[in-house]
C-alpha cells in the first residue's frame, strides 16, 4: 500500500499528527464500502492482505499532491496533516503520480508535547522509543498497527487514532492488543518491534 503525506515547506505538519493521519487513512480505506466484498476495491485489498502488508510512505506537496486526487484511495486531513492511502497493488504497478514522489525527506520535528486524547473509542498506537525511525517510516508503522488492531478488534466508531512515543515501553507492550514487527525492508532490522496498539473504549 502506498501512502502520501502532504509536507509543504512553508507549513509542515507535526510528526505525531501525520502519523495519526496516515493510520486513519489506512483504516478508512479498509472500512470503506468499496473495500467490502461487493466493492470495487475488494479484490485488490484482499490480495494484498493475503501477503505481507507492506506500506510505503512518500512525501508530496503542491501540484504533485493535487495530482493524487484522481487516484483511488482515501484522504484524511487530521489536525493540519493531510494523508492519503491508496488502493494497494503490486510494487511494479505503482501509478506514475505516486512513483515520482520521494520516499526520503519525510522526517519532521518531533512534537514538544502530545495533545490531549480524543474522546473514546480510539486506537492508541504507541511507537517504540528505542527504535530510530523517520516520520515516513513511523507513519507506515502506525498504519500497520491500526490495520492489525482493526482486524483483531473490529471497527470502532469514528476510526480515530492517537499516536504516542512510549514513556514505559514494557508496559505498553504488556497492555497491547496487537504488536508490529517490521519486515526489515527499510531503516530497521527484520523482526524489530516498532509499534503496538490497543483499543481505548
Amino acid at each position: 500500500m502506498q501512502l502520501a503525506l502532504r509536507i509543504e515547506k512553508a507549513s509542515p505538519p507535526t510528526h505525531l499528527a501525520i502519523c495519526e493521519a496516515a493510520a486513519m487513512a489506512v483504516v478508512g480505506l479498509l472500512t470503506d464500502p468499496r473495500s467490502a466484498p461487493d466493492g470495487e476495491w475488494h479484490d485488490a485489498v484482499a490480495a494484498w492482505e493475503a501477503r505481507h502488508i507492506r506500506k510505503v510512505a512518500r512525501r508530496a506537496r503542491g501540484a504533485r499532491w493535487d495530482a493524487l486526487a484522481a487516484l483511488p484511495g482515501v484522504l484524511v486531513d487530521h489536525d493540519g496533516a493531510p494523508a492519503r492511502a491508496f488502493v494497494p497493488g503490486p510494487v511494479t504497478e505503482v501509478p506514475p503520480e505516486i512513483s515520482r514522489l520521494q520516499v526520503g525527506g519525510t522526517d519532521l520535528a518531533r512534537d514538544d508535547e502530545p495533545k490531549p486524547p480524543p474522546e473514546p473509542p480510539y486506537a492508541l498506537v504507541t511507537l517504540n522509543p528505542g527504535v530510530g525511525m523517520t516520520t515516513g517510516k513511523a507513519a507506515a508503522q502506525c498504519g500497520h498497527a491500526a490495520q492489525l488492531l482493526l482486524r483483531a478488534r473490529g471497527e470502532w466508531p469514528g476510526l480515530r487514532v492517537r499516536v504516542l512515543e512510549a514513556d514505559d515501553w514494557a508496559r505498553s507492550v504488556a497492555e497491547a492488543d496487537v504488536t508490529v514487527r517490521d519486515g526489515g525492508f527499510t531503516e530497521v532490522a527484520p523482526g524489530t518491534m516498532t509499534a503496538v496498539a490497543r483499543l481505548i473504549s
